[in-house]
This record gives C-alpha cells, structure tokens and sequence, in this order.
C-alpha cells in the first residue's frame, strides 16, 4: 500500500507521537513537521488556534490566468445581460480553460478557525 501524504492532529501530544511510532513501524513514514501548506491549504497556528486558508492557493489561481493586477468588481458580468450562442470559433486552448474550473473546485469561499482542545 502507497499513501503519499496523511495529517495527523490531536489535542493529546504525547498519544500523537506513540502514534507516530506506531505507524513508523509497521510502515517506512517521514515525519515532516508542524503543518504549513497541504493540498493548497496553509495553516497558520496562534492563540485563538489553527487557522486554515487558501489565500495563496487563489493568488496562484489568479495569478496562472494573468489577473493579478485585475480590479475587484461588484457584478460578475453586466446587470441585465442577455445570454445568447456565442458566435465564431471555439476557443483555440480549452485546456488552460478545463485546467482552470479544475482548480476553481477546490477553493473554498470561507476561512475557518479550529480552536485547539486542551485535555485535563
């Protein structure tokens, strides 16, 4: 069995670590550290918590389609537009398109907070 890359958290350190060992020895695993940046997720901790974003996920989206320096807008498009069959060729690169909306999945239009738990 392959597993390219797992998370483990939880509010007990030491049961963390006798789990690392454990999964260490039934398998090869490397230890990589506190968690910084998985799957386009950063995780920054403070004393509120963890808080997970995707900010830089977005400025590498935004900045892959060339919009980096685009202004904010309060419509997506005209108000009242009427949509009709677009008229001429099809765009010549329907990859860069398909690769972007694949990517647009996975960004999430919320920031969360994950308040850590402490046991007694």
């Amino acid at each position: 069995m392959y597993v390219g890359d797992i998370i483990l958290a939880g509010n007990d350190s030491s049961a963390c670590i006798e789990f690392k060992t454990y999964l260490n020895s039934c398998f090869r695993i490397k230890v990589l550290g506190p968690l910084k940046y998985f799957l386009g997720i950063e995780a920054t901790r403070g004393p509120r918590g963890l808080f997970l974003s995707q900010r830089k996920y977005a400025l590498e989206i935004i900045n892959d389609c060339g919009m980096l320096g685009s202004k904010p807008t309060a419509f997506l498009m005209e108000e009242h537009h009427k949509l009709a069959l677009a008229q001429g060729q099809a765009t010549e690169n329907a990859s860069q398109y398909q690769r972007l909306v694949g990517t647009l999945i996975y960004v999430t239009p919320k920031m969360y907070t994950i308040h850590c738990l402490h046991s007694h």
